[in-house]
């Protein structure tokens, strides 16, 4: 089988070969330039011609140069990239966010009237105190400025695991990164932890009816001490705030973090709660002051079934065992107002009884029950 036929087979046209002695004219009339005669195709896949090496490296374009590697952000010295997040954040279309840096100390301390606030934060293996076991406990001890709401001196750190004596549920090492070999033989040191709580004139946590009961049940000091929760202790909406989680506040005021450890979580409570509120009372002063109101417990007995969305709708919850509708109130001004509100939306202006559960910062979010009332609305 000759060339052509090779070629043909294999399902390629032949060219007409031209021969370098022979002239080809050009449309022009002119004499144009010679084509080269190639040798027989060379062929590792008959559906992919290849050329001959010989002729391809004739071929090969010139070597390029290598550019510089452009400067970026992770290769640029600190100051430059100082400046590029300054630049950014000076543009209408970009908000630079910061990792959050945790402070050792707030500086010094003058003479001022200062208390001292624990914010605490825990992993756990579950969500039912009752069931479920701590298994790590975080703690950033640290005066106040009782007339600024700002931290001041050093803050004293504890944090340590311990071993919950089961395995940790896959989905809990997923969100926490903790699994069953950091736990492993550990225990928390209770001397320590009754020795700094002892200390502690309030417990901040957010979202402390999680975390209270967890405490209480493994350290009784917990149980004495007064507490308030930066997560229902602060109107966060009525502040502006799309929303209450402790990353989005977080990343309001242009910081981020890695979340869902204890100590890291515990640093960017204290950092939020340092900054000031639209009233310019910072989140620790509003706290401080709380702890000293009772907080209510507003059950709607007999409410009627047809009242239920709207109760829904104004933050009610409802408590399947006892079925009836409750809400939780931070002060009396708002138990008034909100007693009015029931009478009119929710009863008909009817007379009616509703049960009332008074908890103050040493009941409040523990779980176990306060003082219990009856009023007539």
């Amino acid at each position: 089988m000759n060339k052509n036929d090779q070629m043909s087979f294999l399902g390629f046209e032949a060219a007409p070969e031209v021969s370098l002695a022979t002239p080809v004219k050009a449309k022009t009339g002119k004499r144009a330039a010679p084509t080269v005669k190639l040798p027989d195709l060379i062929l590792n896949d008959p559906a992919q011609p290849v050329m001959p090496a010989a002729l391809t490296s004739d071929l090969s374009p010139a070597p390029v140069t290598a550019l510089p590697e452009p400067l970026t952000a992770s290769t640029a010295p600190a100051d430059q990239v100082e400046a590029m997040a300054q630049s950014l954040s000076r543009h209408p279309d970009f908000r630079v966010l910061r990792r959050l840096q945790p402070r050792t100390d707030y500086g010094p301390v003058s003479g001022q009237a200062t208390l001292r606030v624990i914010v605490l934060d825990t992993e756990t293996t579950g969500l039912d105190a009752r069931n479920e076991k701590v298994i790590e406990l975080a703690m950033l001890s640290v005066l106040v400025d009782t007339a600024t709401g700002q931290p001041v001196g050093p803050v004293t750190l504890y944090e340590s695991f311990e071993d919950p004596g089961k395995p940790i549920p896959p989905q809990i090492t997923e969100i926490t990164g903790i699994d069953d070999s950091m736990v492993r033989g550990q225990r928390i040191d209770d001397t320590a932890v009754t020795a700094l709580v002892e200390q502690a004139d309030l417990i901040v946590a957010h979202n402390a009816g999680f975390d209270r009961p967890f405490v209480e049940a493994r350290w009784p000091v917990f149980a004495r001490q007064a507490w308030n929760c930066s997560f229902a202790g602060i109107d966060w909406r009525q502040e502006g705030s799309g929303s209450a989680k402790l990353e989005f506040l977080a990343s309001e005021r242009g910081w981020f973090y890695d979340a869902h450890r204890a100590q890291v979580d515990c640093h960017a409570l204290l950092q939020v709660l340092s900054s000031p509120l639209s009233n310019g009372q910072t989140g620790l002063s509003r706290l401080l002051n709380g702890a000293g109101q009772t907080r209510y417990k507003l059950r709607a007995t007999g409410a009627p079934f047809e009242a239920k969305d709207k109760l829904k709708s104004r933050g009610y919850r409802w408590d399947g065992e006892g079925r009836v509708w409750w809400c939780s109130l931070p002060s009396e001004d708002l138990l008034a107002a909100e007693c009015i509100w029931l009478r009119a939306e929710v009863y008909g202006q009817r007379s009616a009884r509703v049960q009332l559960e008074a908890m103050d910062s040493r009941v409040q979010f523990s779980g176990r029950a306060g003082t219990l009332s009856e009023k007539t609305l």
